[in-house]
């Protein structure tokens, strides 16, 4: 059942709740957190968490994505970003790094020069290189391309050896139209492929029914970018996550019925900034999350605790900042703890575990079925 309010007398609209506006309830039995399991498998590929690092490059680069693959989660390499443009990127990081801006985090002289160092062009050489080094290290491969680039390199992507390939974008349909160039027939592409696809973003029920369709392994929920995102503004487009993942939690339920058996994953990706949102995301109806700004806090990450997305450095009309995001702590303390820091930002898989404790569930799916309430946010 859907619920309108009346916006005026010519327009209505659904109601939409963030994750800011949802909060999980204890009602059953209680658990020891050292029994509670958030291991997560995709296809044949299993995860002893459900942490993803989004394709960002402040956020991940092959050592980071080995880093994390390591500690059990699945690092996704923007395969448009730095470390394919650039034989070494490091300098690159640095002077974004060290941009000074006279205007807070919106600053069009940063703006313009992110625009030029993502001018370079992409090196196919390069893309293979990177997955290489992630393959080496033993840890499942991921890389990500836009819907824009795929059919350019994907084929470099496949025969590098990749795992997952995950199309990401901010908008990502399984219908789109143009009269100006031949779209990427995403049924067609997912059905060549050899490997799992994980695609989006989507954010309501029709547009990821159709993206299942597709015979993609998981859906983005979302339009990433986060912290640094500025797509609201820019463009008006919007979608509260707590309801955004309820209703694509909705289609992978109905399309599992409509397939006979075929369980797509949903991930959520964006606006996931604390423990606390990810425990929500999943509580919601997530199978996994995708992390930027979580990530880029940590002590390896390649932003040096500065944070931007692709949206960012779009050359006609870009949608993000760079934003300080400060450090935090190791990749490992981050995910695991000990944590020092009570707002949510260190020890992220611990407070999934405690979380899942406290409401007596064992595992991801289980606690897909706790209770939620609807709560005004109040800052603690």
């Amino acid at each position: 059942m859907t619920y309108e309010i009346e916006i005026g007398r010519s327009k209505r609209a659904a109601q939409a709740y963030s994750l800011d506006d949802v909060a999980i309830v204890p009602n059953r039995r209680t658990r020891d957190p050292h029994d509670v399991s958030v291991k997560w498998q995709i296809d044949a590929y299993a995860f002893e968490t459900p942490i993803i690092g989004a394709p960002m490059d402040s956020v991940m680069s092959p050592a980071t994505a080995i880093a994390l693959g390591k500690l059990g989660g699945l690092g996704v390499l923007n395969l448009e970003g730095l470390w394919t443009r650039y034989e070494d990127p490091t300098k690159v990081l640095e002077e974004i790094a060290a941009l000074k801006s006279a205007n807070g985090d919106f600053d069009p002289a940063i703006t313009r020069r992110l625009q030029e160092l993502y001018s370079a062009p992409i090196q196919p050489e390069l893309i293979t290189a990177r997955l290489a080094e992630i393959r080496d290290a033993g840890v499942t491969v991921a890389g990500s391309l836009t819907p824009q680039r795929t059919q350019e390199h994907y084929k470099t992507v496949v025969a590098a050896g990749v795992d997952i390939f995950v199309i990401r974008g901010t908008t990502v349909s399984a219908e789109h139209v143009s009269k100006n160039h031949e779209p990427l027939n995403l049924k067609q592409f997912i059905y060549e492929l050899d490997v799992p696809v994980i695609v989006g973003g989507a954010a309501g029920y029709t547009p990821a029914l159709h993206l299942m369709r597709t015979g993609a392994a998981g859906v983005l929920v979302g339009f990433g970018g986060g912290a640094s995102g500025t797509t609201r503004r820019a463009l008006g487009i919007h979608a509260p996550m707590a309801t955004a993942i309820s209703n694509v939690a909705a289609a992978r339920r109905d399309y599992l019925d409509e397939s006979g058996g075929r369980y797509v994953h949903v991930i959520a990706d964006g606006g996931l900034g604390t423990s606390g949102d990810i425990v929500k995301a999943i509580a919601m109806g997530a199978d996994a999350v995708m992390l930027g700004t979580a990530l880029a806090r940590a002590e390896e990450a390649p932003g040096a605790g500065w944070h931007w997305g692709m949206e960012a450095t779009h050359e006609n009309n870009p949608r993000g900042d760079r934003v300080d995001v400060g450090t935090v702590a190791p990749l490992e303390q981050l995910l695991f703890g000990p944590s020092h820091h009570t707002n949510g930002t260190s020890n992220l898989v611990g407070a999934l575990r405690r979380s899942m404790a406290t409401t007596g569930y064992s595992d991801l799916k289980e606690f897909q079925r706790v209770d939620v309430v609807v709560s005004p946010y109040e800052a603690d």
